[in-house]
Protein backbone atom coordinates (compact mmCIF):
# COMPACT_ATOMS: atom_id res chain seq x y z
CA UNK A 1 0.00 0.00 0.00
CA UNK A 2 1.11 3.26 -1.06
CA UNK A 3 0.98 6.75 1.33
CA UNK A 4 -2.42 7.30 -0.04
CA UNK A 5 -5.11 4.97 -1.25
CA UNK A 6 -8.63 5.72 -1.96
CA UNK A 7 -11.39 2.99 -1.22
CA UNK A 8 -14.66 2.83 -3.13
CA UNK A 9 -17.34 2.14 -0.46
CA UNK A 10 -20.23 2.71 -2.53
CA UNK A 11 -20.12 4.63 -6.57
CA UNK A 12 -24.59 4.78 -6.93
CA UNK A 13 -26.40 7.52 -7.00
CA UNK A 14 -29.72 8.37 -5.38
CA UNK A 15 -31.40 5.27 -5.71
CA UNK A 16 -30.34 1.98 -4.36
CA UNK A 17 -29.45 -0.73 -6.63
CA UNK A 18 -28.30 -3.91 -6.37
CA UNK A 19 -24.96 -3.49 -8.53
CA UNK A 20 -24.30 -0.35 -6.43
CA UNK A 21 -24.10 1.44 -2.90
CA UNK A 22 -24.66 5.21 -2.29
CA UNK A 23 -21.86 7.58 -2.46
CA UNK A 24 -19.24 6.67 0.08
CA UNK A 25 -15.22 6.71 0.14
CA UNK A 26 -12.74 6.28 2.60
CA UNK A 27 -9.32 8.45 1.33
CA UNK A 28 -6.37 6.55 3.52
CA UNK A 29 -3.28 9.03 4.21
CA UNK A 30 -0.49 7.36 5.97
CA UNK A 31 -2.88 5.05 7.83
CA UNK A 32 -5.31 7.74 9.07
CA UNK A 33 -8.92 7.15 7.16
CA UNK A 34 -10.96 10.10 6.53
CA UNK A 35 -14.57 9.24 5.18
CA UNK A 36 -16.12 11.06 1.99
CA UNK A 37 -19.75 10.99 2.35
CA UNK A 38 -21.45 8.07 4.12
CA UNK A 39 -23.92 6.27 1.62
CA UNK A 40 -26.41 3.76 2.94
CA UNK A 41 -24.11 0.24 3.40
CA UNK A 42 -21.14 2.22 3.91
CA UNK A 43 -20.45 0.04 7.42
CA UNK A 44 -20.71 -3.47 5.58
CA UNK A 45 -18.36 -1.95 2.42
CA UNK A 46 -16.41 -0.71 5.68
CA UNK A 47 -15.49 -4.36 6.90
CA UNK A 48 -15.97 -6.22 3.78
CA UNK A 49 -13.37 -4.12 2.59
CA UNK A 50 -11.00 -4.25 6.28
CA UNK A 51 -10.68 -0.72 6.61
CA UNK A 52 -9.90 -0.76 10.49
CA UNK A 53 -13.06 1.34 12.24
CA UNK A 54 -9.80 2.39 15.13
CA UNK A 55 -8.24 4.87 12.15
CA UNK A 56 -11.40 6.75 11.27
CA UNK A 57 -11.97 9.99 13.48
CA UNK A 58 -13.43 11.80 10.73
CA UNK A 59 -16.08 12.20 8.59
CA UNK A 60 -16.79 14.73 5.52
CA UNK A 61 -20.40 15.41 4.33
CA UNK A 62 -20.53 16.95 0.85
CA UNK A 63 -23.89 18.00 1.25
CA UNK A 64 -27.83 16.79 2.39
CA UNK A 65 -29.10 14.41 0.43
CA UNK A 66 -29.95 10.95 1.51
CA UNK A 67 -27.64 8.81 -0.60
CA UNK A 68 -24.56 11.14 0.99
CA UNK A 69 -25.67 10.88 4.57
CA UNK A 70 -28.60 8.15 5.07
CA UNK A 71 -25.68 5.79 6.42
CA UNK A 72 -23.75 7.94 8.87
CA UNK A 73 -26.47 6.74 12.12
CA UNK A 74 -25.73 3.47 11.71
CA UNK A 75 -22.23 3.49 11.49
CA UNK A 76 -22.02 5.95 14.42
CA UNK A 77 -24.20 3.09 15.90
CA UNK A 78 -21.96 0.00 15.47
CA UNK A 79 -19.00 1.94 15.83
CA UNK A 80 -21.04 2.41 19.06
CA UNK A 81 -21.45 -1.50 20.13
CA UNK A 82 -17.76 -1.94 18.86
CA UNK A 83 -16.28 -0.19 21.52
CA UNK A 84 -14.77 2.19 19.51
CA UNK A 85 -12.85 5.50 21.44
CA UNK A 86 -11.56 8.51 21.60
CA UNK A 87 -13.39 11.24 19.04
CA UNK A 88 -15.54 11.14 16.05
CA UNK A 89 -15.70 14.25 14.00
CA UNK A 90 -18.50 14.98 11.61
CA UNK A 91 -17.63 18.47 8.99
CA UNK A 92 -21.26 19.71 7.61
CA UNK A 93 -22.81 22.42 7.38
CA UNK A 94 -25.11 23.88 9.32
CA UNK A 95 -27.98 22.41 8.48
CA UNK A 96 -26.48 19.29 8.97
CA UNK A 97 -25.41 19.65 12.37
CA UNK A 98 -28.97 20.45 13.07
CA UNK A 99 -29.93 17.31 11.66
CA UNK A 100 -27.40 14.85 12.72
CA UNK A 101 -27.14 16.01 16.90
CA UNK A 102 -31.09 15.45 17.12
CA UNK A 103 -30.34 12.35 15.66
CA UNK A 104 -27.35 11.48 17.51
CA UNK A 105 -28.26 12.81 20.65
CA UNK A 106 -31.55 10.72 20.49
CA UNK A 107 -29.75 7.13 19.09
CA UNK A 108 -26.10 7.84 20.50
CA UNK A 109 -26.73 8.94 23.41
CA UNK A 110 -24.26 6.72 25.55
CA UNK A 111 -21.07 5.86 22.77
CA UNK A 112 -17.79 5.11 24.49
CA UNK A 113 -16.28 8.15 22.07
CA UNK A 114 -16.93 11.87 21.17
CA UNK A 115 -18.88 12.92 18.90
CA UNK A 116 -18.11 16.51 17.33
CA UNK A 117 -19.67 18.54 14.92
CA UNK A 118 -17.66 21.02 12.94
CA UNK A 119 -19.10 23.21 10.66
CA UNK A 120 -18.14 24.01 7.30
CA UNK A 121 -19.39 26.85 5.03
CA UNK A 122 -20.39 26.64 1.10
CA UNK A 123 -16.88 28.04 -0.06
CA UNK A 124 -13.43 27.52 -0.21
CA UNK A 125 -11.89 27.06 3.22
CA UNK A 126 -9.27 25.04 5.26
CA UNK A 127 -11.22 22.41 7.01
CA UNK A 128 -8.80 19.98 8.64
CA UNK A 129 -4.55 19.89 8.82
CA UNK A 130 -2.19 17.42 10.22
CA UNK A 131 1.32 17.13 9.67
CA UNK A 132 0.37 14.75 6.66
CA UNK A 133 -2.19 16.47 4.99
CA UNK A 134 -4.42 19.80 4.68
CA UNK A 135 -8.18 19.67 3.63
CA UNK A 136 -10.29 22.00 2.28
CA UNK A 137 -13.44 22.69 0.88
CA UNK A 138 -14.67 24.34 -2.44
CA UNK A 139 -18.20 25.49 -3.90
CA UNK A 140 -20.11 23.18 -6.11
CA UNK A 141 -23.46 24.08 -8.15
CA UNK A 142 -26.32 21.59 -7.48
CA UNK A 143 -29.72 21.75 -6.21
CA UNK A 144 -28.78 22.13 -2.22
CA UNK A 145 -25.61 23.89 -0.78
CA UNK A 146 -22.97 21.45 -1.59
CA UNK A 147 -19.17 21.27 -1.49
CA UNK A 148 -16.48 19.62 -2.89
CA UNK A 149 -13.04 18.69 -0.97
CA UNK A 150 -9.67 18.73 -1.98
CA UNK A 151 -7.03 16.58 -0.24
CA UNK A 152 -3.34 17.93 -0.08
CA UNK A 153 -0.61 15.56 1.03
CA UNK A 154 2.03 17.66 2.59
CA UNK A 155 5.23 17.32 1.00
CA UNK A 156 7.92 14.94 2.56
CA UNK A 157 11.79 15.12 2.90
CA UNK A 158 14.26 14.39 0.72
CA UNK A 159 15.56 10.84 0.49
CA UNK A 160 18.72 9.73 2.12
CA UNK A 161 20.96 8.47 -0.26
CA UNK A 162 22.63 5.75 2.59
CA UNK A 163 25.87 4.59 0.98
CA UNK A 164 26.78 7.91 0.58
CA UNK A 165 26.21 9.23 3.81
CA UNK A 166 27.95 6.38 5.31
CA UNK A 167 30.86 7.23 2.96
CA UNK A 168 31.31 10.80 4.66
CA UNK A 169 30.27 10.16 7.85
CA UNK A 170 27.17 11.99 8.17
CA UNK A 171 26.10 10.70 11.96
CA UNK A 172 22.09 9.09 12.71
CA UNK A 173 21.30 13.06 14.54
CA UNK A 174 21.74 14.89 11.32
CA UNK A 175 19.88 12.53 9.02
CA UNK A 176 16.25 14.86 9.49
CA UNK A 177 18.41 17.49 8.62
CA UNK A 178 19.61 16.45 5.41
CA UNK A 179 15.99 15.79 4.43
CA UNK A 180 15.08 19.12 4.95
CA UNK A 181 17.34 20.15 2.61
CA UNK A 182 21.04 21.38 4.66
CA UNK A 183 24.23 20.54 3.77
CA UNK A 184 26.58 18.55 6.08
CA UNK A 185 29.84 20.66 7.09
CA UNK A 186 32.85 17.19 8.22
CA UNK A 187 34.68 18.06 11.45
CA UNK A 188 37.39 19.42 8.82
CA UNK A 189 34.97 22.32 7.86
CA UNK A 190 34.73 20.45 4.43
CA UNK A 191 30.90 21.44 3.27
CA UNK A 192 29.20 18.33 1.66
CA UNK A 193 26.34 19.52 -0.83
CA UNK A 194 23.14 18.38 0.38
CA UNK A 195 22.47 16.72 -3.67
CA UNK A 196 25.38 14.35 -2.94
CA UNK A 197 23.60 12.72 0.45
CA UNK A 198 20.14 12.90 -0.44
CA UNK A 199 17.50 12.24 -3.53
CA UNK A 200 14.73 14.50 -4.70
CA UNK A 201 11.34 13.71 -2.09
CA UNK A 202 8.33 11.93 -3.46
CA UNK A 203 6.04 14.11 -5.18
CA UNK A 204 2.75 14.82 -2.93
CA UNK A 205 -0.47 13.60 -4.04
CA UNK A 206 -3.32 15.72 -4.41
CA UNK A 207 -6.65 14.62 -4.16
CA UNK A 208 -10.58 16.26 -5.46
CA UNK A 209 -13.81 14.97 -4.76
CA UNK A 210 -16.58 16.67 -6.93
CA UNK A 211 -19.48 15.87 -5.47
CA UNK A 212 -23.24 16.30 -6.74
CA UNK A 213 -22.98 19.30 -9.31
CA UNK A 214 -23.47 20.36 -12.81
CA UNK A 215 -20.44 21.83 -14.51
CA UNK A 216 -19.45 25.26 -13.42
CA UNK A 217 -16.36 27.72 -13.51
CA UNK A 218 -16.83 28.07 -9.78
CA UNK A 219 -14.81 25.58 -8.55
CA UNK A 220 -12.27 24.79 -11.59
CA UNK A 221 -9.28 27.38 -9.91
CA UNK A 222 -9.04 25.10 -7.08
CA UNK A 223 -8.92 22.15 -8.56
CA UNK A 224 -6.29 22.76 -11.09
CA UNK A 225 -3.24 19.98 -11.77
CA UNK A 226 -4.67 17.55 -9.03
CA UNK A 227 -3.21 14.09 -9.68
CA UNK A 228 -6.14 12.41 -9.02
CA UNK A 229 -9.72 13.73 -9.64
CA UNK A 230 -12.92 12.08 -8.34
CA UNK A 231 -15.76 13.66 -10.78
CA UNK A 232 -19.66 12.68 -9.93
CA UNK A 233 -20.98 11.19 -13.89
CA UNK A 234 -24.46 10.35 -13.03
CA UNK A 235 -25.44 10.38 -16.88
CA UNK A 236 -24.46 9.80 -20.68
CA UNK A 237 -24.38 12.53 -22.66
CA UNK A 238 -27.68 10.83 -24.45
CA UNK A 239 -29.52 12.08 -20.89
CA UNK A 240 -27.95 15.46 -21.12
CA UNK A 241 -31.35 17.20 -20.31
CA UNK A 242 -31.95 15.16 -16.83
CA UNK A 243 -28.35 15.89 -15.95
CA UNK A 244 -28.95 20.01 -16.14
CA UNK A 245 -32.36 19.73 -15.05
CA UNK A 246 -31.07 17.48 -11.52
CA UNK A 247 -27.90 19.88 -11.59
CA UNK A 248 -25.87 16.39 -12.56
CA UNK A 249 -23.03 15.74 -14.71
CA UNK A 250 -22.55 13.45 -17.63
CA UNK A 251 -19.34 11.31 -18.29
CA UNK A 252 -18.25 13.50 -20.92
CA UNK A 253 -18.40 16.99 -18.63
CA UNK A 254 -16.46 15.35 -16.02
CA UNK A 255 -13.74 14.26 -18.73
CA UNK A 256 -14.24 18.22 -20.37
CA UNK A 257 -13.60 19.32 -16.34
CA UNK A 258 -10.48 16.77 -15.54
CA UNK A 259 -8.77 18.22 -18.98
CA UNK A 260 -9.59 21.70 -18.39
CA UNK A 261 -7.75 21.54 -14.91
CA UNK A 262 -5.27 19.40 -16.42
CA UNK A 263 -5.82 16.70 -14.03
CA UNK A 264 -3.59 13.51 -14.15
CA UNK A 265 -6.17 10.94 -13.50
CA UNK A 266 -10.19 11.17 -13.50
CA UNK A 267 -12.28 8.66 -11.47
CA UNK A 268 -15.59 8.54 -12.53
CA UNK A 269 -18.76 7.59 -10.44
CA UNK A 270 -22.18 8.10 -8.70
CA UNK A 271 -23.85 6.62 -11.85
CA UNK A 272 -27.55 6.39 -12.63
CA UNK A 273 -29.43 3.77 -11.84
CA UNK A 274 -30.50 3.45 -15.60
CA UNK A 275 -27.40 2.00 -16.49
CA UNK A 276 -26.48 -1.64 -16.02
CA UNK A 277 -23.58 -1.60 -17.86
CA UNK A 278 -21.63 1.32 -17.23
CA UNK A 279 -19.19 1.27 -20.08
CA UNK A 280 -21.04 3.81 -22.26
CA UNK A 281 -19.81 6.28 -19.44
CA UNK A 282 -16.38 5.20 -19.99
CA UNK A 283 -16.01 5.20 -23.65
CA UNK A 284 -17.60 8.94 -23.73
CA UNK A 285 -15.37 10.21 -21.13
CA UNK A 286 -11.81 8.51 -22.58
CA UNK A 287 -12.94 9.96 -25.96
CA UNK A 288 -12.18 13.42 -24.31
CA UNK A 289 -9.74 12.39 -21.11
CA UNK A 290 -7.81 8.45 -22.01
CA UNK A 291 -6.63 8.67 -18.36
CA UNK A 292 -10.24 7.45 -17.05
CA UNK A 293 -11.44 4.73 -14.82
CA UNK A 294 -14.89 3.85 -13.53
CA UNK A 295 -14.96 3.59 -9.60
CA UNK A 296 -16.88 0.16 -8.47
CA UNK A 297 -17.45 -0.77 -4.93
CA UNK A 298 -14.10 -2.79 -3.41
CA UNK A 299 -11.58 -0.56 -5.24
CA UNK A 300 -8.17 -0.09 -3.83
CA UNK A 301 -6.74 2.93 -5.78
CA UNK A 302 -3.40 3.45 -5.14
CA UNK A 303 -2.76 7.23 -5.68
CA UNK A 304 1.45 7.35 -4.38
CA UNK A 305 4.21 4.75 -4.56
Amino acid sequence: MGRVELNILGCGSAKPTLIHHPSCQVLNVHDKLFMIDCGEGAQTMLMKMGLKWSRLSHIFISHLHGDHCFGLLGLLSTMGLQNHGGEIVIHTIRDGITLFKAQTDYFCREMPFKITFDEISVGHAEVYADDAVTISTFPLKHRVPTVGFLFEERQGGRHINGEMARFHGVPIYFMNNLRAGEDFVKPDGTVIANELLTTTPTPAVRYAYVSDTMPAEKYLPYIEGVDWLYHESTYASEHAADAKARFHSTAAQAAEVARKVGAKNLILGHYSSRYRDESVLLNEARAIFPATILSNEGMKIPMSK
